[in-house]
């Protein structure tokens, strides 16, 4: 193979990395959703007569039924219905007594289907007996293959943005909505988000901050139930019911957007202020 060759291989590897493709599962390609497949093998059929010689009729084209693909082999136990994977999720949920369990509960989930692409659940990081937490929307590439949230460039934002106001990762707990990564890093979808809201629920049940903050427009929709994108609701105040108690909670721009937009750093600055000055009065 030429150098070329080998550079072209490489940026297409490197491409289909990023766009979350990172298993092989055969080495032919195999179109999973064709019912049949024809083979255009010609068959001669003869037939023979009583009183006649055999004769040889033209060749037919025969369709030839591809065998169903063995997905139980193949792709895993297919994951169940939204509205029956909700269910499950909120029993599996109320199950946890601790965030040990909860965590537990989660790697056997398999309502989702983002964990069979994923290369391992992401469930949190830093201080579960904090007083604030930081809920995004999912992890990413470098979450997926650390096993842990925030570790990419929008995480070192995230740690410099909690330094200005005098936290760290021993003094905040941090999680997402979705704990697997969707792949390629797409927006997870109104069913995904469903049926993990349970567990991000009970997580922020059982960890008990003071402070709840949502970081992105995902996050905050799905948490707090609102319908404003996130430049209506950044800077506000909610009460988020944990079923025991009422927590503080606030929307942020999430440091992933910020990085692409470094103009509205000025208004994430802002709400952490606030959220400096609500922890300050609780």
């Amino acid at each position: 193979m030429t150098p070329d060759r080998i550079e072209a291989a490489r940026a297409l590897l490197s491409f289909y990395a990023e766009a979350g493709v990172d298993a092989l599962v055969g080495e032919t390609p195999l179109d999973r959703l064709s019912v049949a497949q024809i083979d255009l093998t010609p068959a001669t059929i003869v037939e023979q007569t009583p009183d006649r010689a055999p004769i040889a009729r033209a060749p037919e084209m025969r369709p030839r039924i591809a065998p169903a693909p063995n997905t139980e082999t193949n792709l895993g136990a297919a994951p169940a219905a939204p509205d029956i994977a909700v269910m499950a999720a909120r029993e599996a949920a109320r199950g946890a007594a601790s965030l040990i369990e909860l965590r537990e509960i989660l790697s056997k989930f398999e309502g989702c289907a983002l964990r069979t692409t994923a290369k391992q659940l992401v469930f949190a990081d830093g201080n579960p007996q904090a007083r604030v937490m930081f809920v995004g929307e999912a992890p990413g590439r470098e979450e997926d293959i650390e096993g842990l949230p925030f570790v990419g460039p929008s995480g070192k934002l995230l740690d410099l943005m909690m330094a200005a106001i005098g936290l760290n990762r021993a003094t905040a707990y941090i999680a997402n909505v979705i704990p697997w990564r969707p792949p390629g890093n797409r927006t997870p979808t109104p069913q995904e988000s469903q049926i993990c809201l349970p567990f991000i629920r009970r997580q922020i049940e059982l960890a008990n901050p003071d402070v709840l903050v949502c970081m992105g427009n995902p996050a905050t929709q799905t948490l707090l139930g609102v319908k404003q994108g996130i430049r209506a609701t950044r800077g506000k105040w909610f009460d988020f019911q944990t079923g025991t108690r009422e927590i503080r909670a606030v929307a942020t721009f999430h440091p992933a957007y910020l990085l692409r937009t470094p103009s509205e750093k000025r208004f994430a600055w802002r709400d952490f202020l606030a959220i400096k000055k609500a922890l300050s009065q609780a």
